[in-house]
C-alpha cells in the first residue's frame, strides 16, 4: 500500500546554531534523493528547510521547479513534487525542522492542508496552501472558500484543544464542515495537528486520508503525564487493523525511550528506522502488522509537550 507521504526528513541546528544539519530521514521510494540530502547542510533561509527556519512558519511548497528548493533535480528523478517543513521551536529557539515529501500521481488521492489564523487581526483561520494530490480539485477550491472559527471543523477544533483531533469517517456527522465534497474525491480520515511556530499566530496541518492513499499506514496519538515523564497512547488508526484505542499503563513509554520518548524530552521531531525495535507497545504494534518505521512529532505548546504523534511507514 501506498502512501501520500513518500519522505520524510529531520534537520537541526548545527553546534553554532548558523546551519541545519541532516539529522534522520525515511526515504523508502526515494532512496537516491536521500542519498543526496545526507551531505547536504542550509543556512537560515536557504531551501526548503532554511526558509521554515527563517519565517519561523510551516511551509507548503507544491512546485520545486523556479523556486528556492535547492534539490529540484535529485527529487524529479525520485518523482517528488511538494515539500512542507514543519520548524520546532522551544521558545524562540530552533530545535529541528520536519519535512515531507509528496509526489503526484494518477491516483494520489487526499490532501495535506496548513490552516492559519491571526488571533489578534480576525477571529477565523482561514486556509494558507494545501497540497491535494490530483484528484481533488473540487475539495481544494471548497477549502479556499471555508473559514473556521475556534472549536469549530477539524482546523478549529485542533487550534481549541492545543492537541491533535481525529475524525475517523468525515462522511458522518456535522463536525467536518466539508463531507460532501470529501465524499466526492473518496476523503474519508482526518487528523489535524497544532503546528510550532514563533510569534502568536496559529497554524494546524490537517492530514486528509482517501482509501486507495492513506497518509500513513498507522498514526497514534500519545499524551504525556502531569510531569512530563512517560507517555501514553490516546488514540490511533491502522489501514490494518482499523480504529485503536486508549493503551494501559503497561503500554506506556519513558522519556527518552525510543523516538516517542525522545521526541517527549528533545522536543523535536525523532525517526525510528526500524519501527518493531521500538520499545513496547508502540514496537509489538509495529510488528504485528509488517510497519517497517516510525516518526515521531511532538506537539508543543506553552513551551512543553501537549502530546506526540506516531507516524509508521
Amino acid at each position: 500500500m501506498k502512501t501520500f507521504i513518500r519522505a520524510v526528513e529531520v534537520w537541526v541546528p548545527d553546534a553554532g546554531h548558523t546551519l541545519l544539519e541532516w539529522g534522520g530521514g525515511l526515504y523508502p521510494d526515494a532512496p537516491r534523493f536521500g542519498a543526496a540530502s545526507r551531505t547536504m547542510c542550509f543556512g537560515r533561509a536557504e531551501g526548503l528547510p532554511g526558509q521554515a527556519w527563517d519565517t519561523g512558519r510551516p511551509i507548503v511548497l507544491k512546485r520545486f521547479e523556479g523556486s528556492y528548493f535547492l534539490r529540484t533535480r535529485a527529487a524529479a528523478a525520485e518523482g517528488l513534487t511538494c515539500g512542507i517543513a514543519l520548524p520546532f521551536f522551544h521558545g524562540e529557539r530552533l530545535t529541528a525542522v520536519l519535512v515531507i515529501f509528496c509526489g503526484d500521481s494518477a491516483s494520489h488521492a487526499g490532501a495535506i492542508e496548513l490552516w492559519h489564523a491571526a488571533p489578534i487581526e480576525s477571529p477565523d483561520m482561514t486556509l494558507d496552501d494545501g497540497y491535494y494530490g490530483s484528484t481533488a480539485e473540487v475539495f481544494e477550491f471548497v477549502a479556499r472558500q471555508t473559514a473556521f472559527r475556534k472549536g469549530f471543523g477539524l482546523p478549529g477544533l485542533a487550534w481549541a484543544s492545543g492537541v491533535p483531533v481525529f475524525m475517523p469517517d468525515l462522511g458522518k456527522g456535522t463536525r467536518f464542515i466539508r463531507a460532501d465534497s470529501a465524499l466526492q474525491v473518496g476523503i474519508n480520515r482526518g487528523l489535524a495537528i497544532p503546528c510550532s511556530a514563533r510569534g502568536d499566530d496559529v497554524w494546524v496541518m490537517a492530514m486528509l486520508s482517501a482509501l486507495g492513499t492513506p497518509i500513513v499506514r498507522r498514526f497514534e496519538t500519545w499524551l504525556p503525564d502531569a510531569g512530563g515523564q512517560h507517555l501514553l497512547r490516546r488514540e490511533g488508526f491502522c489501514e490494518v487493523r482499523g480504529a485503536i484505542g486508549p493503551g494501559t499503563a503497561a503500554d506506556r513509554v519513558e522519556i527518552h525511550e525510543g523516538a516517542l520518548g525522545q521526541a517527549l524530552a528533545q522536543r523535536a521531531p525523532a525517526i525510528a528506522q526500524d519501527a518493531v525495535q521500538h520499545p513496547g507497545a508502540a514496537g509489538r504494534a509495529a510488528g504485528e502488522v509488517g510497519l517497517r518505521s516510525m516518526v515521531a512529532l511532538p506537539v508543543l505548546k506553552a513551551g512543553g509537550v501537549a502530546a506526540v504523534v506516531a507516524w509508521y511507514f
